[in-house]
């Protein structure tokens, strides 16, 4: 068994969105209004509370490095929130929630922050960056990780175990987040959502209470907390179950755009028939200052022989411009789709896709990618089909589709959503499904993600939870 203190200092990940009245009427705002009034300087008794009610650090309006920590990981969504609180452990989240009971405030947990949506604004933004205590138990082929901790560091510790977690294509995501979220991994379809992967959450109730939920204790908080988003409770801890590390293969491989009719006919038939092991997704590219592409990325739970064997119809196709393929580490799944490490200016959606029939490629193909930076499909099924109780639950679609654009200046905002709801538009309702939660963007809502048991259940819980919204996620249920 080993311990380990991992280290952050990142930014969060929040967007604008109307501040949600929670059921305390005149009181509430008085106390909102107190509490704002005290950062603003006009009167400081509530700012002072804040910063006694809890031992981690306090920023408010107008202090030194509120506004970097108050900052969301994507800039094109303005937040605004009271004050921000870097909770130093369990015992100090729950004292930060019983103050906020009592104040009647509501808090926002975000440990990174890549899922913002603007719910945050007139909230009290919880930073979990110090919890950041990171067990590996070999023996049990568990990992307890702190919700302040990211991938990178889970799958450091853990291939020096000779395991893995179930990570998605960037390592910079908090666990917590993107387990809250569903979490859609490269291993998906050999070991589900990240989120089917969760043996324990310890989590602060409503009530300032220290709770650990399982499937056999505070069951409906358990269910609700795998995939349902941080709606419920302030999660401390998770504790996740690791899988055997064989070697891994992969790597990316890229095309002229010309060739995309080719590359796509080849994703289908590997798709087709490809093994739980491996995880093929298709890419057309716009980079900046270069000519579309296409490309493949893989990854495949073996050795590279098999890899290799699984993908050789991609090898067929001429004018390929590169190809990273080769074995690799656990601790390197980033070098594979190099996606940003740091905050980025950026729009996406993103759906789920029932099939890819010749009449769906053809409509994909016809129009280019720019101003979008990709348009990415991924192959799902395998465990990720598989029935699954919990809100991630068995995904019947084949594919995922999802869309995004980097924003550089304020007019690609609106040219960036109008190319990716034309693709939309044009694949059809009958194809495109439901909104993964962990992907919801601004001006969605989580019943975009849900199905109507499922949104149903999770509001009862919310209301039964937390009759009172202090807990206020990205992507409400109740909204």
């Amino acid at each position: 068994m080993s311990i380990r203190k991992v280290g952050r200092n990142l930014p969060s990940d929040l967007s604008r969105r109307h501040f949600l009245a929670l059921g305390g009427g005149v009181a509430v705002a008085s106390t909102l209004a107190a509490c704002s009034a005290g950062a603003e300087g006009g009167t400081p008794a509530a700012g002072k509370d804040l910063r006694s009610a809890i031992r981690g650090r306090i920023l408010l309006p107008g202090d030194e490095g509120f506004d970097l920590a108050a900052r969301p990981w994507n800039s094109t969504i303005d937040q605004s929130v009271r004050a921000v609180a870097h909770i130093a452990d369990a015992d100090d989240a729950a004292a930060l929630v019983r103050y906020a009971h009592s104040a009647g405030m509501s808090l926002a947990v975000q440990p990174i922050g890549h899922g913002a949506s603007g719910a945050a604004e007139g909230t009290i933004l919880v930073r979990t960056d110090q919890l950041d205590q990171l067990r590996i138990d070999a023996g049990a082929r568990s990992a307890r990780v702190g919700a302040g901790v990211s991938w990178n560091a889970v799958q450091a510790a853990s291939a020096a175990a000779n395991l893995t977690g179930a990570p998605g294509s960037s390592s910079a995501v908090s666990v917590a987040g993107y387990t809250l979220g569903g979490g859609l991994s490269w291993f998906g379809r050999k070991y589900g959502w990240a989120a089917d992967n969760v043996k324990a959450f310890d989590v602060i109730d409503a009530q300032g209470r220290r709770l650990r939920a399982t499937a056999d204790t505070e069951a409906d908080l358990y269910w609700a907390l795998r995939g349902g988003g941080g709606d419920f409770a302030l999660v401390t801890a998770i504790e996740l179950e690791l899988h055997p590390a064989p070697t891994l293969y992969g790597g990316r491989m890229l095309w002229p755009v010309q060739r995309a009719p080719e590359v796509l006919a080849a994703f289908r038939s590997v798709t087709g028939q490809a093994p739980n092991e491996l995880t093929v997704w298709f890419s057309l590219f716009q980079f900046p200052k270069a000519p579309p592409m296409v490309g493949i990325d893989a990854t495949y739970l073996g050795d590279a022989a098999e890899g290799s064997r699984l993908l050789r119809q991609f090898d067929d196709i001429g004018g390929r411009v590169s190809d990273t393929r080769s074995t690799m580490a656990f601790t390197a799944l980033d070098s594979i789709t190099t996606e940003p490490s740091t905050p980025t200016p950026s729009r996406h959606r993103a759906a789920f896709l029932a099939d890819l029939d010749d009449a769906a490629v053809g409509k994909l193909l016809a129009e280019p990618v720019a101003p979008l930076l990709s348009v990415q499909i991924r192959h799902l099924g395998g465990a990720l089909a598989e029935p699954s109780d919990s809100p991630a639950s068995a995904i019947s679609e084949r594919y995922y589709i999802g869309f995004l654009g980097i924003q550089t200046k304020p007019d690609d905002a609106a040219a960036i959503q109008a190319r990716s709801q034309k693709y939309l538009d044009a694949l059809g309702p009958e194809l495109i499904g439901r909104t993964p939660f962990t992907m919801l963007t601004p001006g969605q809502t989580a019943r975009d993600a849900f199905s109507h048991d499922i949104i149903d259940r999770l509001r009862e819980i919310k209301r039964a939870r937390d009759p009172h919204g202090l807990f206020r996620s990205n992507y409400q249920v109740l909204d």
